[in-house]
């Protein structure tokens, strides 16, 4: 259906946990391209973002699919740890949010468990509520508690897993619907809520990328201040030493020192910037296969659709996708003997899986189709 035979003008607040550009991690591709596919349905987006630093201007990427663009500063109160609600969701509350929302009658839409504070006070006010439920917080703060070695933040992180337990189940049942990213989240918030409903993640990409059958190195690329990246990168740096035949580039704009130097010892490693999606598109367009590691159960992976869109091979752990349609493109490993022996197999191999790739991809995965889906619920239609 095109925008122009939806019946009315449909508007719709979204409050996003931060400003969503430019696209370049997990959460906020997701903010942004959703943002863009209800947009281009004929959606009026009024959007709220909870920010550090209020930008001098808003891009124009942003400006050409909102209405109108609000900003809040995140509380900066330590104190707020020892808050009973987690300390994510504590530091975004706005007095300024509940007037803006009240100023323009329009479902809304919380992007994220930590954009939720202020849902409680809006409950008596005849809202419609929804949520995009981009994470399990608790399961995914636990991970994170796992994965690092810092003993102050390890207790942190362990503390707001234990927060989240109780917020997210009380919560959950409060919305009209809660749109998960996974499987397996679909799975939990509907053993305790009937709201549940399985949207997977918006990722930007259009169409298959029609590539030469060979590609020049391994690439691995990922925000490098997460724990959870970091320790995939370590896992992974370790086996191309004893793979010295093939070179290894590490994509990031987000490498530490540390890194840098670990990097800089072994030949057949180098780092090299991303900045622009444009530069990301490139190193995907060369590579040959793409090493996607994950040590956290958190649903797909929103660099997987970038790499199978954009890219040849992909190997990946069990934690990047439970997805059974998107593992079945990809090559599996269960541990890093597993993913050595994929690396050596797929440095030989001539890649043809576009046609493939096309006919499940462009079918299944669109963010077209979803967005549409999400209209059908919001509005009714």
């Amino acid at each position: 259906m095109s925008a122009s035979n939806w019946p009315d003008v449909q508007e719709l607040h979204i409050i996003s946990f931060n400003y969503p550009y430019p696209p370049s991690y997990g959460g906020i591709i997701d903010v942004y391209y959703k943002i863009k596919a209800l947009s281009d349905l004929g959606i009026k987006i009024h959007l709220h973002c909870f920010i550090d630093q209020i930008p001098e201007t808003v891009d124009p990427e942003v400006k050409e699919i909102t209405e109108t663009i609000f900003f809040y500063k995140k509380k900066k109160n330590p104190l707020l740890y020892f808050s009973g609600i987690p300390f994510a969701a504590a530091i975004r509350d706005s007095d300024l949010l509940l007037k803006n929302l009240e100023k323009i009658k329009a479902p809304i839409l919380f992007e994220g468990l930590q954009t939720t504070y202020i849902a409680k006070f809006l409950k008596d006010k005849e809202y419609q509520l929804y949520l995009r439920y981009h994470n399990n917080e608790s399961e995914y703060y636990k991970g994170l508690s796992l994965s690092e070695k810092n003993i102050f933040k390890k207790i942190i992180y362990k503390i707001e897993s234990l927060k989240y337990s109780g917020y997210q189940k009380k919560l959950l049942k409060k919305f009209e619907a809660v749109f998960c990213l996974s499987e397996k989240e679909y799975h939990e918030v509907e053993s305790y809520s009937a709201n549940a409903h399985l949207i997977h993640i918006f990722h930007g990409n259009e169409s298959v990328k029609i590539l030469d059958t060979k590609g020049k190195y391994f690439l691995f690329h990922g925000d490098l201040t997460t724990a959870d990246n970091k320790r995939a990168l370590n896992e992974t740096i370790d086996l191309f030493k004893t793979l010295p035949q093939y070179h290894l580039v590490v994509a990031s704009d987000r490498a530490s020192e540390d890194i840098k130097r670990k990097i800089s010892t072994v030949e057949n490693i180098s780092l090299a910037p991303i900045q622009t999606n444009e530069n990301l598109h490139c190193l995907l367009k060369d590579a040959q296969a793409n090493i996607l590691i994950s040590y956290q159960n958190s649903g797909t992976k929103v660099k997987l659709f970038n790499t199978l869109y954009n890219s040849r091979f992909v190997i990946i752990n069990g934690n990047i996708t439970d997805d059974s349609v998107l593992m079945n493109l990809c090559l599996y490993g269960a541990d890093m003997n597993e993913i050595r022996q994929q690396i050596i197999t797929s440095a030989e191999k001539e890649y043809h899986d576009t046609e493939k790739r096309k006919e499940i991809l462009e079918k299944t995965h669109s963010d077209k189709a979803k967005a549409k889906e999400m209209v059908k619920i919001i509005f009714k239609n």
